[in-house]
């Protein structure tokens, strides 16, 4: 008797971690299973190198050219190509649609954010010309898309998604898809990339240290840290050493160059930059509780990626908690996401993915991975009403704040 009694706890055991284990993630269906990009479930996790992405780029677009163009917008110091992947129903022409931009691997160490954005990549164009399929062998047919919803009252979440809303939103969108950002520091798995540096401010004859941070490096607000050293860590910025170090000036760096120049030629409405870790998301002004013009907007969007992915959308700033009477400035300068929104007016966010730095755990990767291909679906659809949301959502601050906005 004892020993039946030991057997069935360990049965019970057994259902509820199975319970636990699909209700956190999503259903491994036999579409995820076969999913290119999932052959390593109950391994650790594979991540790509540089050429194994290059290598998977080019094939799919050799299999898959009607929806799908490569092409590098610029090159490392060390010579890499910074491959551009952009998703269109009319890939070589420029639309009247508008545009996403999806962006991975600013920090070379912070793997997930380029494993999500080629993890997209694939979802996309092997989804694009299938018939609707029935994922999970109930009967029925789209009943439960990537939303973070169980849409279906089975108990498991997001394991039958629509092959219609692919074709949908690539026959109605520009999606530009950048998955390294940084590919000498994916190569080398640094956080900076792998520049060299002559002193903190390039006046050096000699080589004093390798790697600027790139997401430090973009043209917005420079000179703010020098009002506010302790707020904004100038001492770190300015060490050319330091794991944050800015670069000698705005946009020294090959890689910040080429998405400035890329972004200067193209109509975006909405960008997503993926990095890793903590789970949560964080809109401009990354160096400031203050509101942004489109604050509303901003929300509104980021709260409904939180339903999709469940991570925490920061409101006040990075490190802000509440408003205040005067706006508080620290935290981020130097990101992308503040130089989009400020100068281009793009709809722009930071997603720091995964509970934990470069997690090997398959299903962390994998969940990470799956909940995000819905964030990137729901933000292309939401791209085609945005731009008029920003006229009905702009709401002017006072004449000193505007003015600090475009300084």
């Amino acid at each position: 008797m004892k020993n039946h009694s030991i057997g069935r706890k360990i049965t019970i055991l057994i259902v509820l971690f199975i319970f636990l284990f699909t209700t956190t993630f999503p259903v491994l269906s036999s579409y995820q299973t076969e999913h290119p990009l999932n052959n390593t479930i109950g391994e650790n996790y594979h991540y790509f190198t540089y050429q194994e992405m290059t290598d998977l780029l080019h094939d799919l677009e050799d299999e898959y050219s009607d929806i799908m163009k490569l092409e590098s917008i610029g090159k490392t110091y060390q010579g890499r190509d910074i491959w551009m992947v952009k998703l269109s129903d009319n890939v070589d022409e420029n639309e009247d649609e508008p545009g996403v931009l999806l962006m991975g691997a600013h920090h070379g160490n912070e793997k997930p954010s380029f494993e999500t954005v080629i993890f997209f990549i694939q979802h996309m164009v092997h989804n694009y010309s299938k018939i609707n399929t029935d994922d999970d062998g109930d009967g029925q047919i789209n009943e439960d898309p990537i939303d973070g919803i169980n849409n279906d009252g089975d108990g498991l979440t997001d394991e039958d998604p629509s092959e219609d809303r692919v074709r949908e939103v690539i026959d109605n969108t520009q999606i530009f898809c950048i998955p390294m950002v940084n590919p000498d520091g994916v190569e080398a798995d640094t956080r900076k990339n792998c520049a060299p540096n002559y002193g903190p401010y390039g006046q050096s004859n000699e080589i004093t240290s390798y790697g600027v941070d790139l997401n430090r490096n973009y043209g917005f607000r420079w000179l703010f840290p020098y009002l506010r050293k302790e707020n904004y860590h100038l001492e770190w910025l300015i060490d050319d050493e330091s794991g944050i170090y800015r670069g000698e000036r705005p946009f020294s760096e090959n890689e910040s160059q080429a998405v400035k120049n890329f972004v200067e030629t193209k109509d975006i409405s909405i960008s997503l930059s993926y990095h890793d870790y903590g789970e949560w998301m964080i809109f401009p002004w990354m160096h400031s509780s203050r509101r942004v013009l489109h604050e509303r907007l901003f929300r509104s969007i980021g709260e409904n990626m939180s339903r999709i992915n469940k991570y925490e959308l920061k409101i006040y700033g990075q490190y802000g908690t509440q408003e205040y009477l005067i706006p508080r400035f620290t935290g981020t300068i130097g990101s992308s996401e503040n130089w989009l929104y400020a100068k281009k007016r793009i709809i722009a966010y930071t997603v720091e993915l995964c509970p934990n730095r470069a997690p090997t755990n398959p299903y962390i990767v994998y969940s990470a991975c799956y909940r995000h291909v819905g964030v990137n679906l729901y933000v292309c659809e939401r791209s085609w009403t945005v731009e008029e949301e920003k006229v009905t959502s702009f709401k002017p601050t006072s004449t000193f704040f505007n003015f600090l906005s475009v300084i």
